[in-house]
């Protein structure tokens, strides 16, 4: 049977990849990846050299060899909610390409080069496919910025500000700021930021709210019980006056009494929820 080339492999075979909790196994159509092969650094020049002539099968077993590779830079990924089907066959493409561009003339490991080939490959895949969409040109405008910024750094000695960027690129501090934060990625309250033995602190528990604190929320309490111990009246005047945003005038037209009574009301209203609050 003939051999298929591992681009097909990858884009066009699901891969069943499945993970056990307790025995942390890894399976990639039914194939323990713990049994992957791993090659040594001889090995994997022998077969770039090989690769780089022509030779399809040293170019496959070279992919082969480097799975492993792939699969622990996806664990960085596995918060994001993707499906790890998908991010492993992307993160093969970009092993593919690092395969096909290492220059040997360099003095880098193979591994040193196809990892931000990989990772760019996924972060490439987890942009595109964001619900968030993000037009071309803000895009590239964003890529610009980001590329002055470094550029300004160096020069200027510290973090130039969006008005020493826009200087360079000749757009607006605005539409500047607007463009990096449409390519900021989303992140969930759910990821950790740390974890020390079982225990791990997310997002969500570094992050305040000063409109929902503890006082807030019994100040709110006793306020309600308060204006349970109001009359009818006395409840419907501060109902419209304070939560509905009434003028005093609007509410004596709507009761049928004078804006003095209703002045007298909300005032003689508000001494009794102060006083049983």
């Amino acid at each position: 049977m003939a051999r298929l080339p591992m681009e097909t492999k990858v884009r066009k075979r699901a891969y069943v990849m499945k993970s056990s909790t307790y025995s942390r196994k890894v399976e990639i159509c039914g194939v323990n990846t713990s049994n992957l092969k791993t090659l040594s650094s001889e090995e994997k020049h022998d077969l770039l050299v090989k690769a780089r002539s022509g030779d399809t099968f040293a170019r496959e077993e070279l992919i082969n060899g480097n799975l492993r590779l792939v699969l622990s830079i996806i664990q960085r990924f596995t918060g994001r909610g993707e499906n790890l089907d998908d991010l492993f066959q992307v993160g093969c493409i970009g092993l593919i390409k690092a395969v096909d561009n290492f220059d040997l003339t360099l003095d880098v490991k193979f591994s040193t080069y196809a990892v931000p080939m990989i990772i760019g490959e996924i972060r490439r895949y987890l942009r595109d496919n964001n619900m968030v969409r993000v037009s071309r040109s803000v895009r590239d405008l964003a890529y610009r910025a980001l590329q002055a910024r470094e550029q300004l750094t160096r020069t200027l000695d510290r973090e130039p500000s969006l008005e020493d960027i826009s200087k360079v690129l000749g757009n607006s501090k605005e539409e500047i700021g607007a463009a990096l934060e449409a390519i900021v990625e989303p992140v969930s309250l759910y990821e950790p930021v740390f974890t020390d033995g079982g225990d791990s602190i997310y997002i969500m528990d570094q992050i305040s709210d000063t409109d929902n604190t503890d006082e807030a929320w019994l100040e709110d309490i006793a306020l309600r019980e308060a204006m349970k111990r109001l009359s009818e009246r006395e409840k419907n005047i501060i109902e419209l006056r304070y939560f509905k945003g009434r003028t005093q005038m609007e509410i004596a037209g709507e009761i049928g009494i004078s804006q003095a009574q209703v002045s007298r009301i909300e005032k003689a209203a508000l001494e009794r929820i102060k006083k049983d609050m």
